[in-house]
């Protein structure tokens, strides 16, 4: 526990997920923990169960990342707590599913506003004083569909997260050499209730076994990944080997590919 000793993490979409696994592995490691999500309930029971598993001191921060001002109410927030955040986990996000006309413009803009647009905000707002404290980290739950080209459905989903890896690896660049490490995190299918609010599990559950990776295991990955200062990870060997395949692969035979694999799964 000695690691996260004085340190404090923000997880936002701590409540389900990958978020709550890392929120789980910061609590065991010693951080202070400040989980933030939309659902008050699941956060004040995620809170007292590693305040009790783990003896960390947490606190939790009701938000929907969808409102634009959410990240500076959640900054004032911690301010008024005299809290300090040393690592920052952007991990809220979700998938719109359809093709990119079927789907309300007002849907598409809130989607945007969680994936991109709170990140950069609220990574804007706790940057500059991780910069003068010389130490940070900030972890960005990206995906390989960032890596790979998209198919029909889910349209802005996979360009978010390229967005993510981009930006990542340019803030890792700015913030190596004083001492703040940016990772983007990128796993393939996860089981979480990622795809039961889609209403895509039946389809879901007949992808191969072999593509599935469990939460707790991209946490572990990803924490590892930024503590070493990497500014991208992929989770997973199957992931890693489709990557690599698809950057070897003619970019034509690569949206074939991936085309074919998405109409399995993806609603349009």
């Amino acid at each position: 526990m000695s690691e996260g000793r004085g340190k404090t993490a923000l997880v936002t979409g701590a409540s389900s997920g990958i978020g709550k696994a890392f929120a789980e592995l910061l609590a065991e490691k010693g951080y202070t923990l400040v989980l933030t999500a939309r659902r008050r309930d699941r956060l004040d029971e995620l809170a007292a169960m590693l305040r009790q598993r783990h003896g960390v001191e947490t606190h939790t921060i009701v938000a929907d990342l969808a409102e634009p001002d959410a990240s500076s109410r959640i900054v004032s927030e911690l301010q008024q707590r005299r809290l300090a955040i040393d690592v920052l986990v952007n991990n809220a996000g979700y998938g719109v599913p359809g093709s990119y006309a079927n789907v309300a413009w007002p849907d598409h803009a809130r989607f945007m506003q969680v994936m991109v647009t709170a990140v950069l905000d609220l990574t804007y707002r706790l940057w500059p004083a991780m910069l003068e404290r010389g130490w940070g980290r900030i972890i960005n739950i990206a995906s390989v569909a960032g890596m790979v080209p998209a198919p029909a459905g889910h349209t802005l989903y996979g360009a978010s997260k390229a967005f993510l890896i981009r930006f990542s690896e340019a803030l890792s660049a700015e913030g190596a050499p004083k001492g703040v490490h940016v990772t983007a995190v990128c796993p393939g299918f996860t089981y979480s209730e990622f795809h039961d609010v889609l209403g895509t599990r039946d389809r879901m559950n007949r992808m191969p076994a072999i593509l599935w990776l469990d939460a707790a295991s991209v946490a572990r990955e990803g924490y590892g990944a930024v503590m070493r200062g990497d500014s991208v990870v992929v989770n997973g060997w199957i992931y890693r080997f489709l990557v690599w395949l698809n950057g070897v692969l003619p970019r034509s035979l690569s949206r074939w590919v991936s085309g074919l694999a998405g109409r399995r799964y993806r609603k349009t």
